[in-house]
């Protein structure tokens, strides 16, 4: 079974194939169009300039998947589509696109959620997708299992439109336990590289000075052991220029009694420190402590809040999923908590070229639910080129 899956829910533009065939499912194409320059000039997606370029991308992007998969449309078995949430202008492309292919080559349709994709982008990983592993014990509709992948999962879903805390008992069994009451994760990193002058993407750019700032510090810090003159060090706080700002910032919620998050507050922080201290934005070294403090701020209420979630919830297997969850220290650091606090819990992580929107995340998804699927709902399938719905704001169930 070949399935052609496409994603154009933001700014990135993807078409992937993928292949189940004896129980063994395969990435044979996952292409990327990134509009990432384009909108880097106004430090944020324009949906409808995102939506013009996925029009013009798109078919590029279709034959680029089909020549490297070296399959023909007409080959495919079954398309899958980001069906939201999203910018309602980016996915009208894709879904319409999807509409327009499964109605002329008479193929059945799949409408996937977007944070679904995330969540399984997990499982390429863990069912060697790029190996060519075998999916284990597909024998029925209703009992297949990922390999090492124990149920109940706690799932940290970061993205720039996204943080939530998702509870799942089994295979498509939903429940959010936790959100972001305002700004997402990745949101709120954007909004401070652009405080900080720094360029969008924002996630990246942090990540990139913030890394740079640690690594200072851990140079200063072994310098002054050599010297020993370790007093000139406190809490981190490098002397610069005889100037020594305290750049402490927030836990938004961190104590809360539930598992919601908030960053909007830790956004306005940075915010009120640079209008505060303007010689900030003059110093790449205090800029990039800025990036440092923010981005562990964050991290710190990422792993509190999932550490707690586990602790009530007891998941044999936490996963981190979205955009977001290519950071290296959060990687990291949610790993090293995990393996400190919670030692029979398993953490699961994706490849990072799957951490970004793609399509094969999205082709993935549509595999487990069509293994899953009785044969009604596959005939019905096969009207979904009529019947499938774009939704913007589109919750996981």
């Amino acid at each position: 079974m070949l399935i052609l899956s496409l994603e154009t829910s933001c700014d990135d533009t993807s078409a992937a194939v993928i292949r189940m065939k004896n129980q063994k499912l395969d990435v044979l194409a996952n292409c990327i169009s990134s509009q990432t320059d384009i909108h880097a000039v106004w430090g944020g997606v324009v949906p409808n300039l995102a939506a013009r370029q996925h029009l013009a991308n798109f078919l590029p992007v279709l034959d680029m998947a089909l020549a490297r998969a070296k399959v023909k449309i007409a080959d495919i078995d079954l398309i899958a589509v980001t069906c939201g949430p999203g910018l309602i202008p980016c996915l009208l492309i894709g879904t319409t696109a999807a509409r327009t292919l499964a109605y002329y080559f008479k193929k059945p349709l799949l409408g996937i959620n977007h944070i679904e994709g995330h969540i399984y982008a997990n499982f390429i990983n863990e069912i060697g997708v790029n190996s060519k592993s075998q999916i284990p014990n597909f024998k029925n509709n209703s009992k297949f299992k990922i390999k090492n992948s124990k149920f109940p999962i706690l799932c940290l879903v970061v993205s720039g439109g996204h943080t939530q805390l998702i509870l799942m008992k089994k295979h498509f069994d939903y429940k959010i336990i936790g959100e972001t009451l305002d700004d997402a994760a990745g949101e709120a990193f954007d909004k401070v590289a652009r405080i900080l002058g720094l360029s969008y993407p924002g996630g990246p750019a942090i990540a990139k000075l913030a890394l740079r700032w640690k690594s200072l510090i851990q140079k200063t810090k072994s310098q002054a052991n050599s010297k020993s003159q370790i007093s000139n060090l406190k809490n981190n706080n490098y002397k610069l220029k005889t100037k020594n700002y305290q750049l402490n910032l927030p836990r938004p919620m961190i104590k809360s009694g539930d598992f919601n998050f908030s960053f909007s507050g830790l956004k306005t922080a940075v915010l009120y420190l640079v209008k505060k201290n303007p010689q900030i934005l003059r110093d790449k070294k205090l800029i990039s402590k800025a990036c440092f403090e923010f981005q562990q701020a964050v991290i710190d209420v990422l792993v509190a809040k999932t550490l707690k979630a586990a602790d009530k919830y007891r998941p044999k297997t936490i996963l981190l999923a979205g955009g977001v969850s290519a950071n290296l220290e959060l990687r990291q650091q949610l790993g090293q908590a995990i393996k400190k606090q919670l030692k029979n819990t398993k953490y699961q992580i994706p490849d990072t070229q799957y951490s970004v929107d793609n399509a094969a995340m999205i082709g993935t998804a549509a595999a487990f639910r069509w293994k899953k699927m009785d044969a009604s709902r596959k005939a019905k399938a096969a009207d979904n080129w009529k019947n499938l719905k774009t939704q913007a704001n589109l919750e996981i169930s």
